[in-house]
C-alpha cells in the first residue's frame, strides 16, 4: 500500500478525508497503513452511554454521531470516525475519571475476559453512511494488588477506555486475544481499510463495504 494516501474519491478527485478524532493513536494507526488524513477534527459530542444501552449499539451510535457531527462542518469531505468501548458482559466500562474508578475497572478485568467494541463510521458526500462494529475478546491474568497499584501509579490509565492501554504496560496483563489487536488500540485496521477501499478511498482491490 502506497504511503501518504490522502483519500481521493474516483468520482470526485478533490474530496479530502477528515479524521473525526482527537486520538493520536488512531492517527498513528492510519499512518501505519499509509493513510494520511487531510485534516484531523475532533467531534464534540456527549459520549456517555444511554440508559440500558448495550455495548455494540453504543459503539455504533457514537461512531456515527461523531462522523455526522464533523460532516456537518466540512462540506464536501469524506469523514472517518471511530469509537472504542471496553465491556465486561453488558457493562460498559468508563474512561476513569480518577484513580479510584481506574482501580475499580482493573478489578473487574482481573482474571476475566472482556470485549472491546470498535465502531467505525464513514460518511461520504451524496452516499449513505457506512458503519462497522468490530469485537475483540481480551483475557486478563489475575492481577495482584501490587500490580494494580503499580499500574495506577504509572498514570497510563488516564483517558483510556476501561482504564488500560494494551500498547503500554498493560500488555503484561493480557494472556489472550481473539480478534483484531488494532481494535484494542483504537481502530480496527482491516475493517477500516475495507470501508475506505470499498469506496475508492484506498488504492488496490476494492473491498465490499456494507452497513451493519
Amino acid at each position: 500500500m502506497a504511503a501518504g494516501v490522502t483519500g481521493a474519491l474516483p468520482d470526485s478527485p478533490n474530496t479530502p478525508l477528515v479524521l473525526a478524532s482527537a486520538s493520536p493513536r488512531r492517527l498513528q494507526l492510519l499512518a501505519q497503513v499509509g493513510v494520511i488524513p487531510a485534516r484531523v477534527m475532533p467531534a464534540a459530542i456527549d459520549e456517555l452511554p444511554l440508559p440500558r444501552e448495550l455495548p455494540r449499539a453504543c459503539a455504533s451510535r457514537l461512531a456515527l454521531a461523531k462522523a455526522q457531527a464533523v460532516a456537518e462542518q466540512v462540506s464536501g469531505s469524506a469523514v472517518l470516525a471511530a469509537d472504542t468501548l471496553v465491556a465486561r458482559g453488558r457493562r460498559i466500562l468508563p474512561k476513569p475519571a480518577d484513580r479510584i474508578e481506574a482501580e475499580r475497572c482493573l478489578g473487574l478485568l482481573s482474571g476475566a475476559r472482556h470485549r472491546i467494541y470498535g465502531g467505525v463510521a464513514l460518511i461520504i458526500p451524496r452516499r449513505p453512511p457506512l458503519l462497522r462494529v468490530v469485537v475483540t475478546v481480551v483475557a486478563f491474568k489475575r492481577l495482584s494488588a501490587g500490580e494494580i497499584a503499580g499500574y495506577l501509579d504509572s498514570g497510563e490509565w488516564q483517558d483510556k477506555a476501561g482504564g488500560y492501554a494494551v500498547q503500554g504496560r498493560a500488555a503484561a496483563f493480557v494472556c489472550g486475544i481473539n480478534g483484531s489487536y488494532s481494535n484494542i488500540v483504537g481502530l480496527p485496521l482491516f475493517e477500516t481499510c475495507a470501508l475506505l477501499g470499498g469506496t475508492g478511498l484506498l488504492p488496490g482491490p476494492v473491498a465490499t463495504a456494507s452497513s451493519g
